[in-house]
């Protein structure tokens, strides 16, 4: 199947998106939407690398760069942001990290740095962007990553898992206090999507990585695995400013694996 439509519109000419995690996967398809639909990104990595440069020289976005394992880390990032681009209008928290293993062998100081990365940091975040938005007046994106594990759960991803799902709740509850200022608050679920990780599953079970897609594909009704470009029009979808009563939504991208649970 052929990727899905990148041509180039105006729905958000004149507005300025941040997107954190923005060196590849689906950070990357997630810079070029956005900039396919006008707007001035920020493409956020932990370091500047080929990966990023790639992004930037492709979509025409601007790098930053910083690590994100502290929550004041995270807020900095937004100042950085609105310090290049003048303002902040649309952010899209895709960032996270994660170890596996089981339970009874989780290092407590690891479980909570993942869970510190991903929750409390897009936490900090999302409260430093909410800051800006209302300095701005004209009201805001905010456009959370979380993943199906945070909808249904995985064996020896506790805290992975645990962070994404606090995303979710965490969206739900900014969707409601935020709402009445015009800065709508949404996440998107995605489920096995095909990046640059599947090779890494795919070596870890070692099997090839047509083998890994199908694999994961036999518990999907759609029959196959996601794209990163098909993410990536559900954050342009979101970040649409004539889209105004999707509040505190997750829209799960994961071909029907999860049955709409949230």
């Amino acid at each position: 199947m052929a990727p899905l439509s990148t041509s180039p519109s105006s729905i958000l000419q004149g507005s300025s998106a941040l997107v954190t995690g923005a060196a590849g996967g689906l950070g990357a398809a997630q810079t070029a939407a956005l900039a396919s639909a006008g707007a001035r990104v920020l493409a956020h990595a932990r370091s500047r690398g080929a990966a990023l440069q790639a992004v930037l020289e492709a979509t025409g976005a601007t790098g930053l760069t910083k690590d994100l394992s502290t929550p004041e880390a995270c807020r900095e990032l937004i100042r950085d942001a609105v310090a290049a681009a003048g303002r902040l209008d649309v952010l899209v928290a895709n960032h996270a990290t994660m170890t596996m293993g089981p339970l009874v062998d989780a290092d407590p100081a690891d479980w909570w740095r993942v869970a510190h990365t991903n929750l409390l940091g897009t936490f900090a975040m999302i409260q430093e962007a909410v800051r800006v938005m209302r300095e701005q007046g004209s009201g805001g994106r905010i456009i959370v990553i979380s993943s199906e594990w945070g909808v249904i759960g995985w064996p020896e991803a506790t805290a992975y898992a645990a962070s994404k799902a606090g995303l979710i709740s965490l969206v739900k509850c900014l969707g409601h206090e935020l709402a009445p200022e015009g800065i709508i608050v949404n996440a998107i679920a995605p489920g096995v999507i095909d990046t640059p990780q599947l090779n890494v599953d795919a070596d870890a079970a070692g099997i090839p990585l047509g083998e890994m897609h199908d694999r994961y594909a036999e518990g999907i009704p759609l029959g196959r695995i996601g794209r990163a470009d098909e993410v990536a029009a559900a954050v342009a979808f979101l970040a649409d400013p004539a889209l105004r009563t999707m509040v505190g939504q997750t829209i799960q991208v994961n071909g029907g694996s999860t049955r709409s649970r949230v």
